[in-house]
């Protein structure tokens, strides 16, 4: 890369403010130059495409798409996209599905201005860049039991507050084998009821609240 070549930047942020806050301090950056910005996951990929940038910041919870989806479509197309994921959720499950997508950065919202500017360098030099403390909440994933996709589709009733019956009823299945999907479900999350089991989903990231 010459030296004078300015990086160039698309801020994806689904908060006004926010976004409008980052486009303004990345703009005070010599060497930075912002070339688009959107506020979902639909517009931030005609927005990639049109743009074409160098590094794609982008939050996790977006509104349509999630902020992880848009970076695996983009990826599957465009293997030299270069994302930094910038939000407010650190659960293990945030960060595994962000990393895993394509993502080379998972920051904070906490960070410094000079950690953030670190940070795009290094990913538009093609490196990844990782703080320690997510770093360790990814290792604490790996070690996780998966879960299979019944199973997950039952959290996230659980999640929602329904009975086995109610479950076994949306799934089409028997209140046994729902009984047996919990306790499947339990076990793998290290836990001894319900209530625990949507606390822990919650905290991690495995399930989105959804309050719209």
């Amino acid at each position: 890369m010459l030296a004078d070549k300015l990086i160039r930047i698309l801020v994806v942020e689904d908060h006004h403010v926010v976004r409008k806050s980052l486009v303004t301090l990345l703009e005070t950056v010599a060497g930075f130059e912002v070339v688009g910005e959107a506020g979902d996951g639909v517009e931030a990929i005609n927005q990639f495409h049109l743009c074409q940038p160098d590094v794609t910041l982008i939050d996790l919870r977006l509104p349509g798409i999630s902020g992880a989806e848009v970076v695996r479509s983009i990826r599957s197309e465009a293997k030299h996209a270069r994302f930094i994921v910038l939000t407010t959720y650190d659960g293990e499950d945030d960060v595994y599905r962000a990393l895993r997508s394509g993502a080379q950065s998972y920051l904070l919202k906490g960070i410094t201005r000079d950690e953030l500017i670190a940070a795009i360098h290094l990913v538009n030099e093609g490196r990844s860049h990782v703080p320690p403390e997510i770093f360790a909440k990814l290792a604490r994933r790996l070690e996780w039991e998966e879960f299979t996709p019944r199973e997950s589709e039952v959290l996230e009733h659980i999640v929602q507050g329904r009975s086995n019956k109610q479950i076994a009823q949306s799934l089409g299945v028997s209140e046994a084998t729902i009984k047996a999907h919990i306790n499947s479900l339990l076990s793998k999350l290290g836990v001894s009821d319900r209530t625990q089991a949507a606390m822990t989903a919650i905290q991690r990231g495995l399930v989105t609240l959804d309050f719209s």
